[in-house]
């Protein structure tokens, strides 16, 4: 068997080489429907293999992991459609890198290739977010580095101490291994739960157009699956998801600028996700999968919008976006269907999944979870389908001048959001779909009488309180600090204290020791050593002590087991 994750990583190696415009664009659109085509014909089954006496499984297709294989390769061909026109090769090879380790990730049967690509799919997300060649893209996708750096070496720790404990690699079910701590922070900080969660909406606004659009879709989605793999019924997760749901939609309703405020949704969907994996039952597994499969369409279409409108008008914050006359119709329109998609709308792909989760709250009698729910799917249409419409055409729009000109959109990205607003809404009105290759059986129709009155109802109550409230809307030029205050801070702190502290320490501990190495030499009548020379033979000796302790305490613990 083929790996597919290979057809993207080995395209990505060859993208670059082309020098045919032609020839390139081909294998653009080539790779995503090759690496499809192979995906449908692997056997549902397992492929291991014994590699320096470990036992990998690098490719484990079965009703969990399906998908997900399919709904990445899917949003690979449409990013890389709505990105035909950008010129920069390393881009496109940046995002098969992306979309490969991500796929890759899923289809891992044990730890060792599941962290190989899950380190390729950070490091391929930084170059992504460094892509924009901004500032403000170098510093975020530095702090994303860091974050998920920590994450990363969480991961492995609690991966090691795991395997100390149970002697295998085989990733599922992690139960009361030791390890388990760590491995769940180190998957709790990829899906952005509170408050692992400002690494998100810090860096994914400073993406390119296009970058941000695979950005979307990939790390905090293979997030949930190993989360659903490895930590399903956690009643923690059950209660950080719905945190997340409320607390995303809070943070997104005062955010000016729009790809940060989609960002902060991201966090809000997700915590959706998790809270059904946390609820553990059968149908809340499905929901939070059922919801990954639509929430990469939608807020990859979102994010196309949200492009669009940057490339039209050269600004991204509400405050500072102009009504056009111009081609900005077309993008509302797509616009329009992500919101009506995220915001759970009958006929929309949204609608189909995020009801499965709420639902599978209240049959597990968790209605706490449940009402928190409901709350966040209110926030989400308030904010996405209702203020930044209306913020689009009333923000700083001088009574006095002509609207910006806008500029005219490339072909490839308007086929690409067509393409993707074509499935939200065929997975909407055809949710069986999306429901046959959910991996658990279950019995859920969400066209019901009483379903839809009450949605309807939630959705003419916000829309009514909204227009009372319209005219305080208006995006304001501030800029909100989240948890990221703490690590900035912190960062902050931790400087001083390297400067301050621990480089004085040294000299300091450099000085006593040069001391002690002039006195020694006095004592034997020695010739005085000069102060700098003193130093260093100080610091030597010590070092070279600190090494002999060391060895002798090692042959004492190896003589004595």
């Amino acid at each position: 068997m083929i790996h597919p994750s290979f057809v993207f990583l080995a395209g990505a190696l060859i993208v670059p080489f082309l020098r045919s415009r032609l020839a390139r664009l081909i294998l653009l659109l080539v790779i995503p429907v090759g690496a499809f085509l192979l995906f449908l014909v692997l056997p549902t089954d397992s492929l291991s293999k014994t590699v320096f006496g470990y036992n990998l499984t690098p490719i484990r297709l079965d009703a969990l992991s399906l998908p997900f294989g399919y709904i990445f390769i899917i949003i690979a061909f449409g990013g890389i459609i709505y990105a035909l026109h950008i010129k920069e090769t390393f881009q496109h090879s940046v995002a098969f890198f992306y979309a490969g380790s991500s796929l890759g990730a899923v289809l891992s049967g044990d730890f060792i290739t599941l962290f190989i690509f899950w380190e390729l799919m950070s490091l391929s997300a930084v170059f992504l977010i460094w892509s924009n060649k901004t500032a403000a893209s170098l510093n975020a996708g530095l702090r994303y580095l860091m974050v998920h750096i920590f994450g990363g070496v969480c991961l492995l720790a609690g991966i090691l101490i795991h395997y100390h404990h149970t002697a295998s690699f085989s990733f599922g079910t992690i139960g009361d291994s030791p390890g388990r701590l760590f491995i769940l922070l180190g998957f709790m900080i990829n899906a952005a739960v509170v408050p692992f969660h400002s690494w998100l909406t810090d860096a994914y606004p400073e993406g390119t157009i296009t970058g941000s659009v695979f950005l979307s879709a990939f790390t905090t989605k293979t997030a949930v699956y190993v989360l659903a793999r490895g930590f399903d019924g956690s009643e923690l997760l059950m209660w950080l998801g719905a945190i997340m749901a409320i607390y995303g939609v809070l943070f997104a309703t005062i955010e000016n600028d729009l790809r940060r405020l989609l960002s902060y949704h991201i966090v809000s969907q997700v915590g959706y996700m998790v809270a059904g994996v946390g609820i553990g039952t059968y149908l809340s597994i499905n929901g939070s999968i059922a919801h990954a499969f639509s929430h990469i369409l939608y807020k990859a279409l979102l994010f196309m919008s949200a492009g669009s409108i940057i490339y039209l008008t050269g600004k991204r914050k509400l405050s500072d976006l102009q009504e056009t006359n111009n081609n900005m119709s077309l993008v509302m329109v797509f616009y329009l269907i992500g919101a009506f998609s995220i915001s759970g709308i009958p006929l929309f792909n949204g609608f189909i999944s995020k009801s499965i989760t709420v639902y599978s709250a209240g049959e597990a009698h968790r209605y706490p979870i449940e009402l928190l729910l409901h709350l966040a799917s209110i926030g989400t249409f308030y904010c996405i389908t209702l203020k930044v419409p209306y913020c689009l055409r009333q923000t700083g729009r001088p009574a006095d001048q002509q609207t910006v000109p806008a500029g005219t959109l490339p072909f490839n990205m308007i086929l690409g959001m067509s393409f993707i607003s074509l499935l939200c809404i065929i997975f909407g009105v055809y949710p069986s779909l999306l429901y046959k290759i959910l991996p658990y059986q279950m019995e859920f129709s969400p066209y019901t009488g009483v379903h839809i009155i009450n949605t309807m109802q939630l959705v003419l109550a916000t829309a009514f309180a909204f227009w009372l409230l319209r005219h305080k809307l208006v995006g304001q030029a501030i800029i909100n600090l989240d948890t990221d205050w703490f690590y900035r801070k912190g960062a902050v702190v931790f400087l001083w204290l390297i400067h301050k502290v621990v480089l004085a320490l040294r000299f300091k501990i450099q000085d006593y020791t040069g001391k002690i190495v002039v006195r020694v030499g006095d004592l034997l009548k020695s010739e005085p050593l000069t102060e700098k020379y003193s130093r260093q033979r100080g610091v030597s000796f010590g070092v070279l002590f600190f090494l002999i302790v060391l060895f002798a305490l090692s042959i004492i613990k190896l003589f004595t087991k």
